[in-house]
């Protein structure tokens, strides 16, 4: 057995110098460099020429990995960073809860199980724009969202007729449910008519039983004194937008540029009654007819909840509204 095993080793030496002679530089792994040199330790000096490489370099590879059993981990100075989802948690507490202090927040993680400083917290609130709890207030979209059932808006919008004639056209829209009142074009919009129509539309509201509590419009001169005391007189407290702020009164701006989009652009007006005519159609498709992202694909004041069963598409009825620039679909009965 022992002949054997030295005629084996002979045999693989023969073989170790003939790979010698056509490998000119191998490429040693990380896991190789490390057995050689261990392997190094246990063998003598004068076994040495069993390995490819010169004796400096199995020492250079044994120093390498001492420096690297006594060498600690980089870690850059200061604390280390908070992570990521800790991050975006804090974040979360602080816009979902605009009253909380740190300290709040703080007790909030440490019953989830989060270990944070309240400096920390306070850092990283400021970092993204998020101040002390007394000074975050409801952002004016919150306030929207969250009195969108009381709220009325209003503005105006102008368009010029065929002879360049420049009529003002007053609508409401009503924040909660989309729904679009139209109150009239005129070309000198002054006080008293401007009254008036706001008479006519709190008659309405009135018949309707429906109630408002604000109404949102501009600094525009047309909105007089009287004009918000026939609010005042229903309870309702208007609210002047800043100045040159068109996103304060977003959904009349949207509602504007909505119209001028789908009917407006694409009608020559011809007079105030023509005008009128055109704005009252589009009006009512806008309310009963026309899906809404903003509530869900559904119509302001129409329930337009699918019917119940397979539709069949030689079953769809289609209406043409303002001469076939607007189409309407139903199914028929």
């Amino acid at each position: 057995m022992a002949a054997d095993a030295e005629l084996e080793i002979a045999v693989l030496r023969h073989q170790v110098a003939i790979l010698r002679r056509q490998v000119k530089r191998p490429i040693y792994r990380v896991s190789d460099r490390a057995f050689l040199a261990a392997a190094s330790r246990m063998l003598g000096r004068e076994a040495w020429g069993a390995f490819l490489v010169r004796p400096e370099t199995l020492l250079r590879w044994h120093r390498q990995l001492v420096r690297r059993k006594w060498t600690r981990p980089y870690r850059p100075p200061g604390r280390p960073a908070l992570d990521l989802e800790v991050r975006a948690l804090i974040l979360r507490l602080g816009r979902e809860n605009p009253r909380w202090g740190y300290m709040r927040i703080r007790g909030e993680l440490l019953k989830l199980g989060v270990r944070v400083s309240a400096t920390t917290i306070a850092t990283l609130l400021r970092r993204h724009g998020l101040g002390p709890a007394p000074r975050r207030g409801p952002t004016w979209r919150e306030f929207l969202r969250a009195q969108a059932a009381g709220i009325l808006a209003c503005d105006f919008l102008t368009v010029d007729t065929v002879r360049l004639k420049t009529l003002y056209v007053l609508v409401w829209i009503e924040l909660a449910t989309r729904r679009v009142h139209l109150a009239g074009a005129t070309p000198n919009p002054d006080s008293a008519w401007v009254t008036q129509q706001a008479r006519n539309l709190a008659m309405v509201l009135r018949d309707e039983g429906r109630s408002l509590r604000f109404l949102i419009h501009d600094r525009d001169t047309k909105f007089s004194g009287s004009f918000d005391e026939v609010f005042r007189s229903e309870g309702v407290k208007a609210v002047l937008t800043p100045i040159r702020a068109p996103n304060a009164n977003a959904f009349c701006e949207r509602w504007v540029g909505t119209v001028r989009a789908e009917c407006l652009d694409w009608t020559i007006v011809l007079g105030r009654r023509h005008l009128e005519r055109v704005l009252r159609t589009y009006v009512q498709h806008y309310n009963e007819a026309r899906p809404h992202r903003g509530l869900d694909l559904r119509t302001p004041i129409v329930d337009s909840s699918p019917a119940a069963g397979d539709v069949v598409a030689a079953n769809v009825r289609r209406r043409d509204v303002l001469g076939g620039l607007l189409h309407e679909y139903r199914a028929a009965a």
